[in-house]
């Protein structure tokens, strides 16, 4: 009996141990929250530098990058000890970055002087600074690793690096302000969300012409709050979901057909996304009522919301 009991207790105890962790960045705290998603409860705080947005992994879930904006550097995290391990300079106001898959080259935007700062994140030497168009957000690099492309959101354009070069190579007119970017898993297409315009447009990557433009009706919520942020797209290519931000509302798209699926109703001006390990679970961040909304993928609810700092910006989960 005791030995059962010692072997219920381990593999409890593995069980916790192998849970999922969600770090969350709280703008107005200078904090990163750490929700266990087994028990859905914040289990630590940590304080990071100033204004924290932005947050990316590492491709082997070892390092944190943080984007600590009123800060001017990226700073960089070891995932195990949760230590802030060196900084990296990113040039000014950093707010969204992008990750090659060489899991080397850092891709930053710099909002306020208009350039895209990359970084050999091996050496924290800037390795180029491309001028792009007047306040650049939104980053994104392509599964191969042939293009960033970066938004600026007062020239409403998408602008297309080469990465072998590290140039740019083209630009794509868009709706207004777009604030991010997001490649599909097979490389083929991106979505790009414009929070003023309110709507997300959907390009050929080969061609880089628009194929689709998607707009949102939420009933009982007036247009001019329907402002698209966030982006995430499954790995499986069945859905897209979009936060769309004082709507208070993440929108469910049919990622092959495009037709809006859903509506789902979760915190206060909701920001980013990011899934579970598994994408059994879609964790949105809502700035305006500080917390994190747990999304059920499968039946497409609300199922959970989790009180974090302030003005929670960025998420992601390490396994």
């Amino acid at each position: 009996m005791r030995r059962t009991l010692l072997s219920c207790a381990l593999l409890l105890a593995a069980g916790h141990a192998a849970a999922s962790t969600a770090w969350v960045s709280n703008e107005k705290d200078n904090s990163l929250s750490l929700i266990d998603l087994q028990t859905l409860q914040v289990t630590d705080t940590l304080p990071v530098g100033q204004r924290p947005r932005g947050l990316l992994l590492s491709h082997d879930n070892k390092l944190l990058y943080i984007c600590a904006s009123d800060s001017d550097r990226v700073q960089v995290m070891d995932v195990a000890t949760r230590k802030i391990i060196k900084e990296l300079p990113s040039g000014k106001d950093p707010e969204q970055f992008a990750l090659h898959p060489n899991n080397r080259w850092l891709y930053v935007s710099n909002e306020d002087d208009a350039l895209v700062t990359v970084i050999d994140t091996e050496t924290s030497k800037v390795l180029s600074q491309i001028n792009v168009g007047v306040e650049p957000e939104g980053m994104a690099v392509s599964p191969d690793g042939k293009w960033a492309v970066n938004t600026s959101e007062t020239t409403n354009m998408l602008h297309w690096i080469d990465t072998s070069t590290q140039t740019l190579a083209d630009s794509t007119l868009v709706d207004q302000r777009p604030r991010f970017v997001e490649f599909t898993p097979d490389g083929s297409k991106l979505w790009a969300s414009a929070e003023i315009g309110g709507t997300v447009t959907i390009l050929d990557v080969a061609t880089r012409k628009i194929l689709k433009t998607l707009t949102f009706q939420i009933k009982g919520v007036h247009p001019d709050k329907v402002q698209p942020v966030g982006i995430k797209l499954s790995a499986d290519g069945k859905y897209g979901f979009v936060a769309l931000g004082p709507a208070n509302h993440v929108a469910v798209i049919d990622a092959k057909t495009f037709e809006i699926l859903d509506y789902l109703l979760v915190g206060r001006r909701v920001r980013q996304m990011s899934f579970t390990p598994d994408q059994k679970q879609l964790l949105a961040t809502n700035g305006d009522s500080g917390d994190v909304s747990v999304i059920d993928v499968d039946s497409l609810k609300v199922t959970k919301s989790i009180k974090v700092g302030r003005y929670p910006w960025g998420v992601v989960v390490t396994p």
